[in-house]
């Protein structure tokens, strides 16, 4: 199984690129499955019906999100019946809206997508480890193909994750920083890691943001209206994972796209 992996969708610049590369991605490497993570797309805050649906009309089969899954209000409206999002798994359970994994059927097998938060310097959520291993033995009964969108701040806290759980999920990719890192891997056990896939939009703005505002705010030290960069180049930032029929992985590459890595056929 080859799973195509697309990062955090930053405002109308990574819908424009999403819109012109993820067919040509597809075309090119021949995916089973396509995971997207949107919970930047919306002007960088969230996401609304309109553009959920874009994105799945380009060609993603799920859509992840993170600690702005709430920002946008009208994901409210549609949250409840979007079966192809889902949205932190280790929030509250049973006091919020939508879900936290999705089953997807793929020819004769089956791919669990999981969402989970991470805790450190991010917004308080129940225990992404204790959460997770709760649903890996649930899922383990029905698939042995397993992804993690893990949403965190922290390297440290994407790495534990994924040696806890080496050898029981397929793979664990990190997203929420907006820099690709430089650390794909199979672990000893078969278990794929990335500790940031990064970010698909601006290219030109500081972690899609205006550079102007952000700049202003490490001089000055004053509060300052982020508005994402819409003006400038623009970036697409992804990784292929192929697993085996064990559903362990074999290997892990990153991509990108932008003017210093141009798209090649």
């Amino acid at each position: 199984m080859r799973i195509l992996f697309i990062g955090d969708v930053m405002g109308n610049s990574g819908q424009n690129m999403i819109e012109e590369y993820l067919p040509k991605l597809k075309r090119k490497f021949h995916p089973q499955a396509t995971i997207v993570n949107a919970e930047n797309a919306t002007r960088g805050r969230g996401i609304n019906e309109k553009v959920y649906k874009k994105i799945l009309s380009l060609g993603a089969d799920v859509i992840t999100m993170g600690n702005h899954v709430w920002d946008n209000p009208e994901i409210n409206e549609f949250i409840g019946s979007a079966k192809k999002m889902v949205r932190p798994a280790n929030l509250p359970a049973g006091k919020v809206p939508g879900v936290g994994y999705t089953i997807m059927q793929i020819n004769q097998q089956k791919l669990a997508v999981i969402n989970m938060q991470g805790r450190v310097f991010m917004t308080p959520s129940d225990d992404p480890f204790a959460v997770a291993t709760n649903l890996v033995e649930k899922l383990k009964k029905e698939t042995d193909f397993i992804f993690v969108d893990f949403h965190a701040e922290t390297t440290s806290e994407k790495q534990a994750f994924a040696w806890f759980f080496d050898g029981q999920i397929s793979a664990v990719v990190g997203t929420h920083t907006h820099v690709q890192t430089n650390d794909a891997r199979v672990l000893p056990q078969g278990t794929a890691f990335l500790a940031d896939v990064g970010m698909t939009g601006p290219y030109d703005g500081i972690i899609g943001m205006r550079r102007e505002n952000v700049i202003e705010r490490f001089l000055n030290q004053m509060p300052t209206r982020f508005e994402v960069d819409e003006s400038g180049r623009q970036t697409l930032s992804g990784c292929l994972i192929d697993l085996t029929d064990d559903g362990t992985a074999k290997k892990i590459q990153t991509i990108q796209i932008n003017a210093d890595h141009p798209f090649e056929d």
